[in-house]
This record gives structure tokens, sequence and C-alpha cells, in this order.
């Protein structure tokens, strides 16, 4: 019985052993264009700057428009950041097409939200970002537009269609100070 003993704490030994060595799953990076990333440094860069900016919000083509200091321009940004396609589930779900002026990242699934990415630089330097995000469900549907020009403007374009409410515009838009 002695050897049964020792034969079995040897066993779980190794396999207490065994299960501590698993491979590392290996960081490969991003697949696509870093959206979350740029627009993290964009909002760090604008908040230490500070700049005026002239303010629209419309629905339904009612606007309200005012010059305004943003003190939170990760939140300002959001949509922008949410919309990053770097998800591990989706690597490999975009068409990428690269110029060298340009990068456009288009799903290739109608399912999901993130439906185009495009990317405008003159030279290393990024001149526009715009995107298309859709969401549809048997509640509503919905259309974002975005738009950025670092230093210049933001726009939001959304129309949402929710079922038995109606159709709702809304944009909103923010111009740099000069």
């Amino acid at each position: 019985m002695y050897w049964y003993k020792k034969l079995s704490i040897i066993s779980v030994l190794v396999i207490s052993g065994l299960q501590s060595c698993k491979p590392e799953i290996a960081n490969k990076g991003n697949a696509y264009f870093d959206l979350k990333g740029y627009f993290k440094k964009e909002a760090d860069r604008l908040s230490v700057s500070k700049p005026s900016v002239y303010k629209s919000a419309s629905h339904n083509n009612i606007a309200q428009d005012k010059s305004i200091i943003i003190t939170d321009w990760e939140g300002e940004l959001a949509l922008f950041s949410g919309s990053d396609i770097n998800k591990p589930a989706w690597r490999g779900e975009y068409t990428v097409t690269e110029t060298p002026d340009s990068i456009v990242y288009k799903a290739k699934k109608p399912e999901l939200k993130v439906r185009e990415v495009n990317i405008k630089r003159k030279g290393k330097k990024i001149i526009g970002i715009f995107i298309v995000n859709k969401t549809k469900n048997i509640l509503y549907h919905s259309t974002e537009k975005l738009a950025y020009y670092p230093d210049s403007l933001y726009r939001i374009d959304k129309k949402q269609d929710v079922n038995l409410i109606g159709v709702n515009d809304y944009r909103i838009e923010g111009k740099f100070a000069q």
C-alpha cells in the first residue's frame, strides 16, 4: 500500500503541474487602424488645449447653437472611439482597401454594427475620419454617419426609425474656433 500512496501523490503533482503549463496567448496587436487609441489621444490633446467650439445640436431640423469650451472630450468623442473595429471576434470580418491617401474598411457581414471606416490622410497625417454605423432589429433601425476633421470639425448624423414612434433625425456638429 505504500507504493500506492506514493503513486497517487505523484499523479496529483503531475496533473497539477500540467495545468499550470498553459501556452501563452500571443497578442497579435490590432488587425485594423486603432480608432479607440486615436480618439483617446485626440481627447487628451483637446483636453489640454481647451479649444473653443461652436456647437450645433438639432433634432428633426430644430437646432440650438452656442459657443462652448468642452471639458469632457472623451465623452464628446465616445461615438467615434466606440466604433473601433479591433475586436477579437471581428478579426478578418472587414475588407481593407489602402491607397496612398486613404484606408477604407468595409464590413463583410451586414450584421456588424460598424459598416465602414474611411481614414483620409496626407502623408502620415490624418486629415479626416468617416464612419458609418448601422443597427437593425425588430424594434428600430438606426444609421449613424460620423465625420471628424482634426482641429476643424466633427459631425454626428443619426437617423433612427423606431417602430410605433416614427423617424427621428439628429445632428451634432462642432466647429473648432480658429
